[in-house]
């Protein structure tokens, strides 16, 4: 497979927020098929898992499961979306926080938060995941991890333990 050129990138995340849901649909299909090189569509791919349109949902999905880490001056645009009240958006938000690992480290209280029982149960689990994933520089919210690892929640109570164990807490 080839990899688009950025202006490429650039084109397809212009036509990922037009009006035509099937112009937004292909692009992010488009996007998915680029892979790691999509990687500066990450935030636009975020907010497009909030898309009123299944298909662009499907696809944002799709291309984000592709992505590696963003870039990092992406993080601060995903720190705001990791707080939508949209569970999808919320989740790939938080899961692009976790893959950057401790450049993420200034989310380390917000995803605490999102740790609670008003969180969707997949967004508190990918939550404590990316926490886990930011390792030491996420110690200050060991005591979030702490009670959600005596969470009724399995997953979520095996994710924080792990996370635990990851920042030395």
């Amino acid at each position: 497979m080839s990899e688009p050129s950025t202006a490429t990138i650039s084109e397809l995340v212009q036509r990922l927020l037009g009006d035509d849901a099937a112009t937004r649909a292909t692009a992010a299909e488009q996007l998915c098929r680029a892979g790691e090189a999509a990687a500066d569509a990450a935030v636009p791919l975020v907010r497009a898992c909030g898309d009123p349109e299944p298909q662009v949902r499907d696809w944002a999905v799709a291309a984000l499961e592709e992505l590696g880490a963003p870039p990092v001056d992406a993080l601060d645009e995903l720190m705001e979306l990791a707080a939508s009240n949209h569970p999808l958006v919320a989740y790939w938000a938080i899961t692009l926080l976790g893959r950057s690992g401790q450049a993420a480290a200034a989310a380390v209280r917000m995803l605490a938060e999102r740790l609670g029982p008003a969180s969707d149960p997949a967004v508190a689990q990918r939550a404590a995941w990316a926490l886990g994933k930011i390792g030491p520089a996420a110690a200050s919210a060991a005591g979030s991890l702490r009670t959600a690892a005596d969470s009724d929640d399995p997953r979520l109570a095996r994710l924080a333990q792990e996370a635990l164990s990851a920042i030395g807490g």
